[in-house]
């Protein structure tokens, strides 16, 4: 049986794999055996992904002698919120788990970082395992320790840095996803070029539907140069105390907006309104003179060619959906990477030249989002 693809997060202390190829769930068992403090471990999913692979993940650790029990949570945003985390937390302990427990995480965004969080706090501190079953999860929320619940104010607003011990990516079962999961996952990908790899981007344009369509090469490339990416990134700025670690969040001071605006419901996926946010993100920089023009219509250009929500007037796929630029700004003020009342966005000099800043004009972002919301 062939090797998977291995990608090292290197903390010190704290470093992990990030293992990507097919057929890892059936491997999940041998590959974490010997990471497992005893041979127990709790599998958090929803009651989507359970009924497809839960199965299967049970039987590869029993396989390699691990007792498995299951916790379900309900797919979708909504069980990212403070009721549903303290059932989950209820259920789990109902288990009467010790600390040598460890959690595993079978699912996609919401799943990894409902489970990462509950192992932050369980017990004050499990380990635990990421297995994604979604594109944006494989690229972007499995790895960098991340984890959190959104509140009433905001997305993510709060969490914990807790890093897993383990990344199964596998990257079949991405065959099972409509494509709109799909996409909103791509975002992701292409955000790692758009940061600072113009090359990626470039061979984006090039593959991208490729990667949408189930070409198994493409699809394994582009999660390897996404983990790679995001792997160095967190490498150098674990817990973002600098602004590297931050070019991660190209675009989503906007598509947190968004999210908020919305509901963080079915109506715009997470990817979906990063896709947006970039773009807007990219037409913002080109306003400020600060990247050519050209390089914000090639953004817009792609994302919307793949099938990216590029314009608000496409989100949802509703017309009639009123925005307010006031809304959206007061949205971004509770975004947690706001300081002193001042927001803070990601922008670019370019494709491949990104930056944080937190000197943009209100007057001018204003103008942007008007003329957004008139497109």
């Amino acid at each position: 049986m062939s090797s998977p693809r291995t990608i090292r997060v290197d903390l010190a202390g704290r470093a992990y794999d990030i293992a990507i190829g097919p057929g890892l769930i059936d491997r999940a068992g041998e590959l974490a055996r010997p990471l497992l403090a005893a041979p127990r471990v709790t599998i958090v999913s929803d009651d989507t992904v359970a009924p497809l692979y839960g199965a299967r993940l049970a039987a590869s650790f029993a396989k390699a002698g691990v007792e498995s029990r299951t916790v379900t949570v309900p797919a979708g945003e909504s069980s990212k919120d403070f009721a549903s985390f303290a059932r989950l937390m209820n259920e789990l302990l109902d288990l009467r788990p010790d600390r040598k427990t460890t959690l595993v995480a079978l699912g996609g965004g919401v799943v990894g970082d409902l489970t990462g969080f509950a192992a932050a706090v369980l017990l004050r501190g499990v380990d635990f395992i990421q297995v994604p079953t979604t594109l944006l999860a494989q690229v972007d929320s499995s790895v960098g320790g991340k984890t959190g619940i959104n509140t009433r104010h905001g997305k993510n607003l709060v969490g914990a840095f807790y890093q897993p011990r383990l990344v199964l990516a596998d990257t079949t079962v991405l065959d099972s996803l409509p494509r709109r999961e799909l996409l909103a996952g791509y975002a992701e990908v292409a955000k790692y070029g758009l940061i600072d790899d113009p090359e990626f981007f470039a061979w984006c344009e090039k593959n991208g539907e490729a990667v949408l369509a189930g070409d198994a090469a493409a699809r394994t490339y582009a999660i390897e140069q996404s983990c790679l990416s995001k792997a160095r990134i967190v490498a150098a700025d674990e817990r973002e105390t600098t602004d590297l670690r931050a070019l991660l969040n190209l675009g989503h001071t906007f598509g947190h907006a968004l999210e908020a605006e919305t509901g963080f419901g079915g109506t715009l996926l997470h990817g979906e309104a990063v896709g947006a946010g970039m773009a807007m993100a990219f037409d913002l920089s080109a306003r400020l003179g600060l990247c050519p023009p050209e390089d914000a219509e090639r953004v817009r250009r792609h994302l919307g060619a793949v099938g990216l929500p590029v314009r608000l007037r496409t989100i949802g796929g509703d017309n009639s959906r009123t925005w307010d630029a006031a809304k959206l700004i007061e949205h971004m003020r509770g975004d947690k990477k706001a300081e002193g009342g001042k927001l803070t966005f990601v922008l670019a000099r370019g494709i491949g030249r990104s930056y944080v800043t937190r000197d943009v004009d209100e007057a001018g972002l204003r103008d942007l989002l008007d003329d957004a919301i008139a497109a």
